[in-house]
């Protein structure tokens, strides 16, 4: 294909999906101010169902203005070749294909990145410190950008390191070693991530003896759930906002309790959460997940070497030396609408799976503290209570907080 349609169908793809990312935001906001359905028209009073009104349309107000300045940013540096620019800069220090990859992407994604800061800053700073969620310091929010960047380096650049090594081996049949590569880093994420790499950002200590613990593993050993790894992270470390997650598999799992969840919730609905994410466990929703993801990682790798030796791909973005690093970037952009079709999928799976993880709360502990305990993040999150029924669809990857109780209470 020429080089000048690709040109335009990649400017076409990142203004769609532009122009119907905002659509759907106006929908959603547009439903703002529409009654709360009975059942949950307890979650706020009048005072904190105003706070939500006000911290909903200032995040919706908000993520127009970053999102125009991201569309700006990526069509303004395809029209002035900055990616040509970028490469030219590298080859001039290196032609060794692999260095001048991390070379090319260090700019880009830390160039990037700290354009985006003054946004992030200024949500974090701004309006999370406004309505109260905010307990990060500025000493935090750089020491994790720091972190952020050197874990980027050590992993994204080993990763990518040793792709393009067996593109060099192996040619188009690099996917399949890539493939191979990138479960083997899936399995070992999933399995270590709670013991390697959350505590590079966060503190975790192990719960405490007491009644909470008493009674989580009374409840495990009625479903026949191993249970040895309960953790408290310190979460209230950068926000009042509260979760809890299930991680690993085998003698790796662990279930991890933000401390702002004990905080603010009472024992059996702790236990009722937990009771979730069990059942998550139980009906091997994250197996499922993990098998799904290698899928499609293979899927769109095997895509990939099927265009990435065109030299067009490159061409298209204004870069007339080929290369695998500037092919992905291409590749990157045009492939996107197939992954915006895998994430709906995806979505929609998960939203069934939290149905199935409810019901098994309901059927093996109680629903009445699973719907309190919803009731109260929801609260305490300024949560929408009134989304689009398009939002929810396109980007929601749980059901919403009326649609749950529903069914909770069928």
């Amino acid at each position: 294909m020429n080089p000048s349609v690709l040109f335009y169908i990649i400017i076409g793809i990142l203004l769609v999906d532009f122009i119907l990312d905002k659509v759907l935001d106006y929908l959603n906001a547009s439903y703002f101010d529409r009654e709360i359905p009975e059942g949950i028209r307890d979650v706020y009073d009048e005072k904190e169902y105003k706070k939500s009104q006000a911290y909903k349309k200032t995040n919706y107000r908000f993520g127009i203005i970053t999102s125009v300045f991201s569309l700006f940013l990526i069509i303004s540096f395809l029209l002035l070749d900055g990616f040509e620019y970028v490469d030219t800069f590298v080859r001039s220090y290196t032609e060794h294909p692999i260095l001048n990859a991390l070379l090319f992407f260090g700019i880009i994604m830390i160039g990037s990145d700290l354009l985006s800061t003054p946004f992030s800053w200024y949500h974090t700073f701004v309006i999370e410190e406004k309505f109260g969620f905010n307990k990060t310091t500025k000493k935090t929010f750089i020491t994790d950008k720091i972190k952020g960047w050197l874990m980027m380096i050590v992993l994204g650049g080993g990763i990518l390191s040793l792709v393009i090594w067996f593109y060099q081996i192996s040619g188009r049949n690099f996917w399949l070693y890539a493939w191979g590569l990138m479960t083997l880093f899936s399995v070992f994420a999933n399995l270590f991530y709670s013991r390697l790499i959350v505590p590079i950002f966060n503190k975790q200590t192990p719960l405490e003896e007491g009644e909470l613990k008493s009674e989580i593993e009374d409840y495990a050993g009625k479903v026949g759930f191993q249970l040895k790894n309960i953790f408290v992270i310190d979460g209230s470390k950068r926000s009042t906002k509260a979760n809890a997650y299930f991680s690993g598999f085998g003698r790796e799992k662990r279930i991890t309790l933000y401390d702002t969840l004990i905080n603010d919730l009472e024992n059996d609905e702790i236990v009722a959460v937990l009771a979730h994410e069990v059942g998550h466990y139980k009906k091997k929703h994250i197996i499922f997940n993990l098998i799904s993801s290698v899928l499609l990682t293979g899927l769109t790798l095997y895509i990939l070497s099927l265009f990435i030796n065109t030299p067009q791909l490159s061409q298209a973005i204004g870069v007339e030396t080929p290369s695998f690093h500037i092919g992905l970037i291409a590749f990157g952009i045009l492939y996107s609408p197939i992954s915006e079709i895998t994430g709906l999928i995806m979505n929609y799976f998960s939203r069934k799976f939290e149905y199935q993880a409810d019901a098994y709360a309901k059927e093996t502990y109680a629903s009445e503290p699973l719907i309190s305990s919803l009731k109260k993040l929801s609260k305490n999150s300024l949560s929408n209570l009134t989304p689009h029924p398009a939002y929810v669809f396109m980007h929601y990857s749980h059901p919403t907080l009326f649609q749950r109780i529903k069914e909770l209470r069928a």
